[in-house]
């Protein structure tokens, strides 16, 4: 397995030191891993630890997914991790990005009832 691999699975599973101790080891943050994507991309969205360490990092928070044209902004937005947004945000993730079917992430946050998403990126 890739140091890419690993970082990414880590990522998804939310496990922080992991993370942590990958990037040390020379794990490239924005690498792809085996399925061209990032850890940024994969992340388990609910975890802002993991986010904030890719991030300081260098992870890029507008990659955008090669199938759907969605970036990690869209992710956290429609799930409804505000901290997360939060974060992808204070990182110059843009906020008005369009997916490929021309949704903002404010948008997926609106079709899936996460209002505490929605004010957060109006307030923007």
């Amino acid at each position: 397995m890739t140091l890419e691999d690993k970082l990414t699975t880590a990522a998804a599973t939310g496990n922080t030191a992991e993370v942590e101790d990958l990037l040390r080891a020379g794990a490239p943050v924005n690498g792809l891993n085996c399925y061209g994507r990032t850890a940024l991309q994969v992340m388990m969205m609910g975890s802002s630890p993991v986010a904030q360490v890719l991030l300081t990092h260098g992870a890029d928070p507008s990659v955008t997914d090669g199938s759907t044209g969605a970036t990690p902004l869209h992710d956290a937005a429609r799930t409804g991790f505000l901290d997360t947004v939060r974060l992808l945000v204070q990182f110059l993730a843009d906020p008005q990005a369009k997916d490929n079917t021309n949704n903002r992430p404010i948008d997926l946050a609106r079709d899936s009832g996460h209002t505490d998403v929605v004010d957060f990126l109006q307030a923007l």
